[in-house]
């Protein structure tokens, strides 16, 4: 082929390229408006970045992140609809978007194609004093519905330490919670029905109550699928009366364990704390002694009961009962209620780890037959191989059958070569989790899979993983749905 001849192919073929992208940017102007569709750098730079490391450690030391060609912002589920059936048409990678606010790289556009940014869709469409549920649209700030639903007397008893930044849609797709999850449920626990438009571009609804027994629970399915079977665009959770009382003790227990055996026997009482969280020896003396001015030596236990004072003052004396069978030194409300008035803290500056340190939090749950064990393999495996990272952990969502552990790795120094950190940092992920699922954990309990554990995923499932890629090819014939995260394959 002559030299000429292939100056003319490449030519005409980066000309039908632009004549084709000149279409597809028509089509999605028409289906949002002008004002929706964006393409400039700021807008892509700003969708390129959540809060996984990789992605920050990237752009700080001056490398290009995966950008997408399109940011439409859709302002309904039909919009979305008309987005999603232009995507299909052309093959164009669609990620949802929400607060970008998430840990684990599930909004990053990894093969380029539309970021479909919700938060236009942010309407409280009704608020049902009866039945107690509110109905909204899923690009709502988290912390926006919270105060329309407090307006009216009620609370979602959703606090997540990302409520001022998250939306709605965000928590679904990862099966989110927050510290009240002990007593009020994960987000899936709150979930009465939700509205999904498919890949194909059809609106669905989902049933309107959750318990039933006409089929399989389609509810279930989309949520934590984390954009890669749909965009769930609108949600009926329940919500709740504000309590009259909502009180807090705090213990300090000589170590972990017999900190982990009074948290256990409280929810093996089958009192109904709202929330326990226990923290390791470690994080005591780290964040603890930071964040509340606790200077001693070991693992810090805080619970708290809401509801009627008269049922909330028996509860919390029996739960004190069982603390005290362990032996720690009593601190009483005052040091209980300033964990509560100072819980969010621990997730900001100057409290929070940054730049230019390496952090990651290893979230897991397991058994309590299995949790303690999970606990030492991570620890073990991380100090023994990364001696120069510590290893921190705390309790915060129990169950009646067991609880989540938030261990956390922090390196001060993590290697300065953007392709050596990262390979460094799937290194301490990849041990870490693997030592859980051999110990009875999985490899994430509220945080999603995303792009940064999605090769995990098979190691997890094992065979039964063939099944979830299935119901995706079934789902996502033409796999433009976020690809590439949660272990299925990309584009």
């Amino acid at each position: 082929m002559s030299n000429n001849l292939t100056t003319i192919m490449e030519s005409s073929r980066l000309a039908g390229r632009s004549y084709v992208d000149a279409m597809i940017r028509s089509e999605l102007t028409d289906a949002v408006g002008a004002d929706y569709v964006s393409s400039n750098a700021a807008d892509q730079l700003g969708h390129s970045i959540d809060y996984y490391w990789i992605p920050e450690m990237w752009h700080d030391r001056g490398r290009e992140n995966p950008k997408a060609q399109y940011i439409v912002h859709p302002g309904s589920a039909e919009e979305v609809a008309k987005v999603l059936r232009i995507a299909n048409n052309y093959r164009i990678p669609v990620t949802p978007w929400g607060g970008g606010s998430g840990s684990q790289g599930g909004a990053l556009p990894m093969y380029g194609g539309i970021i479909l940014d919700t938060k236009r869709m942010n309407k409280v469409i009704n608020i049902d004093t009866e039945a107690l549920t509110v109905t909204v649209e899923t690009g709502m700030n988290a912390q926006h519905m919270e105060w329309a639903v407090e307006k009216k007397g009620f609370s979602t008893m959703h606090f997540p330490a990302s409520i001022a930044c998250a939306t709605i849609g965000g928590f679904l797709a990862h099966r989110g919670t927050g510290v009240l999850s002990t007593k009020y449920g994960k987000i899936e626990d709150m979930v009465m029905s939700i509205e999904v438009v498919t890949p194909e571009g059809e609106i669905i609804n989902t049933l309107p109550v959750p318990r039933h027994a006409s089929g399989p629970d389609l509810t279930q399915l989309y949520l934590g699928s984390e954009g890669t079977l749909g965009v769930i665009t609108k949600v009926t959770l329940k919500i709740h009366p504000i309590p009259q009382c909502r009180k807090f003790h705090a213990f300090l227990f000589k170590d972990m364990h017999q900190a982990m055996t009074a948290g256990a026997n409280i929810m093996r009482s089958r009192l109904r704390p709202c929330v326990i969280r226990l923290y390791d020896e470690p994080e005591t003396a780290r964040l603890i002694k930071r964040v509340l001015g606790l200077d001693k030596q070991g693992a810090y236990l805080v619970f708290g009961f809401d509801g009627f004072e008269s049922v909330v003052n028996l509860e919390m004396a029996e739960a004190i009962r069982i603390c005290q069978r362990e032996n720690p030194e009593d601190l009483g409300e005052e040091m209980g209620q300033a964990w509560w008035d100072h819980r969010y803290k621990f997730f900001y500056p100057p409290y929070m780890f940054h730049m230019p340190q390496a952090f990651g939090t290893l979230d897991t749950v397991a058994t309590f037959a299995n949790i303690e064990k999970v606990y030492w393999a991570m620890k073990n495996v991380v100090n023994q191989n990364f001696p120069e990272a510590a290893f921190i952990g705390h309790y915060s969502h129990w169950y009646e059958w067991g609880c989540m552990l938030y261990a956390r790795f922090i390196v001060e120094n993590p290697p300065r070569d953007p392709e050596e950190a990262t390979a460094y940092y799937n290194r301490i992920w990849d041990m870490a989790i693997r030592a859980a699922i051999a110990n009875g954990g999985v490899i994430n309990e509220h945080h999603g899979v995303g792009l940064k554990l999605g090769r995990l995923m098979k190691d997890l499932y094992g065979p039964a993983f063939k099944v979830l890629a299935d119901i995706k090819k079934v789902m996502d014939p033409n796999n433009i749905m976020n690809p590439g995260k949660m272990g299925f394959r990309g584009v």
